[in-house]
């Protein structure tokens, strides 16, 4: 096992795993629960439905530490553990979670905002509301989200196997 010469690299390296695997269960439990879910609805309730979760998930909680937490720790994890054999694996992590960042900009926040602000599901044409959202697109995009994020995860995981128990949890 190495032996760290710095103090914040376990610490960091914990926080960057635990946030990237929040991230890629959130990712995850999309595709495998929600727009499955969501998808055999009727257009009022789909619309409805996509326009609550928009508006819930859109809150500091998520943004903070589910979404925007793992750059902000893997960051520190790959500036604690520059030094460090783990740094590649800590590194591709990094890379990979702002694909997934980088598709949430680029793909799914777009769409998610179109169909929030269609307006008042009794106000709107439902039908076309649901047809220009391209839920196929969204679930693919989102389903690019899940691996990179869980590819993330596993090499963050990969690093903290390879760092040494004796750093983990020492205290800062």
């Amino acid at each position: 096992m190495s032996r760290s010469t710095n103090r914040w690299s376990g610490p960091t390296l914990v926080g960057a795993t635990l946030t990237t695997g929040l991230a890629a269960g959130a990712f995850d439990v999309f595709s495998h629960t929600i727009m499955p879910g969501l998808r055999k609805t009727d257009d009022r309730t789909f619309v409805a439905a996509f326009q609550n979760i928009d508006r819930a998930i859109t809150n500091p909680r998520f943004l903070g530490v589910t979404f925007l937490g793992p750059v902000i720790a893997t960051a520190a994890a790959a500036i604690a553990n520059r030094r460090e054999k783990q740094r590649v694996q800590i590194a591709a992590a990094l890379a990979l979670y702002l694909a997934a960042v980088a598709i949430t900009a680029r793909v799914n926040l777009p769409l998610n905002n179109a169909i929030t602000g269609a307006g008042d599901p009794d106000r709107i044409d439902l039908a076309t509301v649901r047809r220009q959202f391209d839920e196929q697109r969204w679930a693919r995009w989102n389903g690019a989200r899940v691996v990179t994020s869980s590819g993330a995860f596993a090499l963050l995981a990969w690093a903290l196997a390879g760092h040494g128990t004796d750093q983990l949890c020492a205290a800062p």
